[in-house]
C-alpha cells in the first residue's frame, strides 16, 4: 500500500480541478491510498469521492490537526495548494513531497506588466505533472464531481416550472470583479428564454431575490443561501444549460460535461483556470483589448481603475442568445 496525503485548502472550483489527480492516482497506482487534507467547510465537495479513503479538515488547534495526520504515516505529500500553511504541514510530516508549480512569476508578468509567458496548458495538467513521478497521467476523464443519493435532487423536487428544460443561472464569484453588476444580471436574466434557476451561496441571496423580483411573470426559483454545495450542484448538473462566471460551480458544470457560458471579468482563461473538457460547444466570453485586463489573478472588491469595462463592455444580448440556443440543443 502507497498513502499519499492531498493537499488543497480552497475554494470549491480549485478542489473540483484536483480530480483528475485522485483518481489517476487511485487507479494507475497500485496499493495508492488517497487522503486529503482541506478546510471543514468545503470537505462536501469530496465526501461522495470513491477514489478517496478519507478526509481530513483544518482544526482550529494546528497541533491536533497535525497529530492526527501524523498518525496515518503517510508515504508521500502531494501540495497542490503550495503556500505557508501547506509549508508548516509538510515540515511538521517530515515525509516526501511535491508542490504543483504554480508559476507564480508569470502570473505575475501577466496581470502587472501585461507580458505573457503562461504556457498554454490548463492548471489540472499542472497538477498532474506534480504527480509524474509516480506514472500517473492524463486519462481523459476529465472532472470529477459525485454527489451522495441523499443530496441529489429529483426532479419532483422542484417547482413545477422547473421540472424539464431550465437555464442554471451562477449568480456570483469570490470577488466583485469577477461579477456582472446586480442590475446587468438582471437584464440578462430578462433576455433569457427559458426558466431560469438561480444558483448561489447566502451571501447572494439578497442580490438574487431583487433579481427575481425585477421579473414578476418570469420563471424564476432562487436557490441562493437554500440548498447545499451538493444540492446545488445536483441542479446544474440536470441543468439544460449552465451561464456562470469564473468561479466554483462553474468547475462543478465542467465535471458534469455540461453546455456552458463563461462570463469573464477581471480575470483570464490564460492563468489555466476554464471549464475543463466541459461540453464542446460551451463558450466564453471576455473582453479582450483592454491595457488594464487582467488586473488580478484572483479578483477584488470593486475596479481599481472605476471604469470596470472588463465586465461594463459585455454584450448581454449575446450571452442570452448562447445560452439559449445551447439550452435549446
Amino acid at each position: 500500500m502507497v498513502r499519499y496525503l492531498i493537499i488543497r485548502f480552497s475554494s470549491i472550483g480549485d478542489i473540483i480541478l484536483t480530480t483528475p489527480v485522485i483518481r489517476c492516482l487511485h487507479e494507475q497506482v497500485e496499493g495508492a491510498e488517497i487522503h486529503y487534507l482541506t478546510k471543514e467547510k468545503f470537505a462536501p465537495v469530496l465526501e461522495a469521492n470513491p477514489h478517496i479513503t478519507k478526509i481530513h479538515t483544518l482544526q482550529d488547534s494546528f497541533s491536533e490537526t497535525i497529530k492526527a495526520l501524523k498518525a496515518e504515516e503517510f508515504d508521500y505529500i502531494i501540495d497542490l495548494h503550495h503556500n505557508l500553511r501547506s509549508a508548516r504541514v509538510k515540515q511538521e510530516l517530515k515525509r516526501m513531497y511535491f508542490n504543483v508549480n504554480k508559476l507564480n512569476f508569470r502570473k505575475w508578468l501577466l496581470v502587472n506588466w501585461h507580458i505573457d509567458r503562461m504556457p498554454e496548458m490548463h492548471i489540472v495538467d499542472r497538477y498532474l505533472e506534480t504527480v509524474k513521478l509516480f506514472d500517473a497521467h492524463n486519462d481523459g476523464k476529465g472532472l470529477d464531481y459525485y454527489i451522495a443519493e441523499n443530496e441529489k435532487l429529483a426532479p419532483g423536487q422542484f417547482p413545477g416550472a422547473f421540472r424539464q428544460r431550465y437555464i442554471a443561472l451562477v449568480t456570483g464569484a469570490g470577488h466583485a470583479t469577477k461579477m456582472l453588476p446586480g442590475e446587468r444580471l438582471s437584464a440578462l436574466v430578462g433576455l433569457l428564454d427559458y426558466p431560469v434557476v438561480l444558483v448561489g451561496g447566502p451571501d447572494d441571496k439578497e442580490s438574487a431575490s431583487r433579481i427575481a423580483t425585477n421579473h414578476p411573470g418570469k420563471p424564476i426559483w432562487n436557490t441562493c443561501g437554500e440548498l447545499t454545495i451538493n444540492q446545488s450542484a445536483s441542479v446544474v448538473q440536470q441543468a439544460a444549460c449552465v451561464v456562470s462566471h469564473d468561479t466554483g460551480m462553474m468547475h462543478a458544470a465542467a465535471a458534469f460535461k455540461k453546455k456552458i457560458v463563461t462570463i469573464w471579468g477581471n480575470t483570464d482563461p490564460r492563468f489555466g483556470m476554464s471549464a475543463y473538457q466541459s461540453d464542446p460547444d460551451s463558450v466564453d466570453f471576455e473582453i479582450t483589448g483592454l491595457s488594464c485586463r487582467p488586473c488580478s489573478k484572483i479578483g477584488y472588491r470593486k475596479c481599481p481603475k472605476k471604469h470596470f469595462r472588463c465586465m461594463l463592455d459585455h454584450d448581454l444580448h449575446a450571452i442570452a442568445d448562447a445560452a439559449n440556443r445551447l439550452a435549446a440543443s
